[in-house]
């Protein structure tokens, strides 16, 4: 570990707070040019997984600078902590959960990203 100052757990809270910060801004950008460029709504699903998979991307790359080994389990484990965390929200703010094809696409789209950002976060150094 590259940083023993801080704990593995405060790498793995910024990450995620970088995340979803990220999420916000991208969905902001998207809002914005929906409403004023001639962009369909009926391509919001692909927009929300391109969102979904370069903001695990930057939180993954984050952890892995800042842990400096192991980029591929940390890039995981932000992958599927930001998948479980927009489920969570999800059932509190949307509607109940349901296991079915398209939630568990999300789970592993959400891991193989975490795991890839996690080793270009490595391989930056």
């Amino acid at each position: 570990m590259k940083n023993k100052g801080i704990s593995h757990g405060a790498y793995v809270l910024k990450s995620l707070v970088l995340s979803f910060v990220s999420t916000f801004i991208l969905i902001l950008i998207i809002s914005l040019l929906l409403t004023y460029t001639p962009l369909k709504e009926s391509r919001i699903p692909l927009l929300n997984t391109i969102i979904m998979t370069v903001s695990i991307t930057i939180g993954s790359i984050y952890i892995a600078v800042k842990i400096g080994e192991k980029g591929w389990i940390n890039g995981g484990i932000i992958g599927v902590l930001y998948f479980l965390i927009l489920m969570l929200l999800n059932y509190l703010f949307i509607k109940p959960f349901n296991m079915d094809i398209y939630s568990i696409s999300k789970f592993f789209i959400s891991l193989i990203t975490g795991i890839i950002g996690g080793v270009i976060g490595i391989n930056i150094k």
